[in-house]
């Protein structure tokens, strides 16, 4: 943990700030639900700065888990090495963990899970443990096409990230980079059967899960084929509501 005598008054003092202004917003617990190439990273920064939440991705937290070496994250970790998935428990139980540290405090934004009904069902359970439960649920919801054309439209420079897209941002010379003129590359990603096969993944894990929680009456869809402005405007509405 940082020294605090070491820390810039400047940044101390804007830390503040920013944990006074967030003390007056209210808790939110969120999950955002969508296909690759969906836009819910486009959204998510802008939604955990607005209400002064955390992120939780499930891989991210699992790494980090594991890293530390905490007790959920050697057992993780056994699970791993042995090439078997991590149970739903032991994910869930990340999370919980996850949520007692500071910047979680206000609330969280879920992405990536959950993917089946069994594992919204154990997080209802362990949220109610807590006392508490979740928001609002996010479906970006887009069509396939319009996801291929996003997607396999998209051209990368390695070296830098930056990113062109053949309709919606081509570079000033086709496949070549703006600023040093070196080859644009695509990522082995980026192709249509790949897509296609992570579409219909997807689609048979997750629209159990999308019913699920519009049972519940807390899932909201976003128009997620429309400009991200016109999205983070739609996101903002619903999480208003």
């Amino acid at each position: 943990m940082a020294d605090l005598e070491d820390v810039q008054t400047v940044d101390l003092m804007s830390e503040l700030l920013r944990r006074l202004k967030c003390a007056q917003k209210r808790d939110k617990r969120l999950i955002f639900i969508g296909p690759p190439g969906s836009g819910k990273g486009t959204q998510s920064p802008v939604v955990k700065d607005e209400y002064c939440l955390c992120h939780l991705s499930t891989g991210d937290m699992l790494r980090a888990a594991v890293a530390a070496k905490t007790p959920l994250g050697v057992k993780a970790k056994e699970a791993m090495d042995k090439g078997e998935l991590v149970s739903d428990d032991l994910v869930v139980g990340i999370i919980d963990e996850a949520m007692n540290k500071p910047k979680c405090q206000k609330g969280f934004i879920l992405d990536g899970f959950p993917r089946t009904v069994t594992q919204a069902e154990k997080l209802d359970e362990m949220l109610k443990k807590r006392g508490t439960e979740i928001d609002k649920v996010l479906n970006f919801a887009i069509d396939d096409s319009v996801l291929e054309e996003r997607i396999t439209g998209r051209w990368i420079h390695p070296s830098s990230g930056r990113s062109y897209h053949t309709k919606f941002a081509p570079p000033k010379t086709p496949g070549v980079d703006d600023i040093t003129g070196e080859p644009l590359i695509q990522r082995k990603d980026d192709n249509a059967e790949v897509l296609r096969s992570r579409l219909a993944a997807f689609h048979s894990q997750t629209e159990p899960v999308i019913n699920y929680y519009g049972k519940k009456s807390v899932l909201t869809n976003i128009h997620a084929e429309k400009a991200p402005q016109e999205v983070t405007a739609e996101v903002h509405k619903a999480l208003s509501s």
